[in-house]
């Protein structure tokens, strides 16, 4: 198989980022160490969760939300993102809808992003089948955002809400089989994110067998370093939008 051509981001110019995932602790599984490089030089971060990940442990889903919620705040806290919205929709039963796809709109004209990252919404993914919940959100993540940009779809959330048309630049798309640009990772953004997914102690521990967050971070970084010819990266599929 071709080693594929990756690409170093032109990421100097991004000043606002909006991450849009499913469930909490997804933005930690790579992407949060991008999210600690970009927050170290002043690029403003925002989180959007889709669901609570109320059915993601062992224990009844109040008491699981409670607990998803601190973690996903101290995951935040360690690579730098104060702004988190969690919306609410249900954990493990995310379907492709209007609702959804008007929700994430808000939340794009809301925050005013340049740059937009959403992960895979392909059925097989490099680590195996995706997840429903990372399907659904990804495509309706990836069609929020012309809808963000087109006046005549979701008009009444300039009418009734004052959310005029807002069209980011780049739709950056973690977790895909095809990356076409990386980021280098290496040293101190990579240190953070692993802190970030340790915050996750109560979820990682409901998982049988789930490697050490240090383990799987400098793992796959270490390959997507290779890649581009740094110690570690993240890679994403970047579509460049305008």
């Amino acid at each position: 198989m071709e080693t594929p051509t990756i690409e170093l981001l032109p990421d100097a110019d991004f000043q606002r980022v909006l991450c849009v995932v499913a469930h909490p602790d997804d933005v930690e599984y790579g992407t949060s160490a991008a999210v600690a490089s970009w927050t170290a030089r002043g690029v403003e971060v925002a989180y959007l969760l889709l669901t609570g990940g109320e059915a993601g442990m062992q224990r009844p889903p109040e008491e699981t939300l409670r607990v998803r919620a601190g973690e996903q705040r101290a995951a935040c806290d360690a690579v730098g993102v104060r702004d988190l919205t969690v919306l609410g929709f249900p954990d493990g039963m995310l379907v492709y809808s209007l609702d959804l796809r008007r929700a994430i709109a808000r939340q794009i004209r809301t925050f005013r992003p340049d740059v937009v990252v959403t992960g895979s919404w392909e059925v097989e993914a490099p680590w195996g089948l995706n997840q429903a919940d990372h399907r659904a959100a990804g495509l309706c993540c990836l069609d929020a955002v012309r809808d963000a940009d087109n006046t005549w779809v979701f008009p009444e959330l300039a009418a009734d809400e004052g959310l005029p048309k807002w069209g980011a630049t780049w739709l950056l798309v973690s977790g895909d089989a095809r990356p076409t640009h990386g980021m280098d990772v290496s040293g101190e953004p990579l240190e953070r994110a692993i802190t970030s997914l340790e915050a996750h102690e109560a979820y990682l521990a409901d998982l049988p067998g789930h490697p050490a967050p240090r383990d799987l971070l400098t793992g796959f970084t270490s390959d997507a370093g290779t890649l581009l010819g740094v110690p570690n990266a993240v890679l994403f599929r970047a579509h460049k939008l305008t």
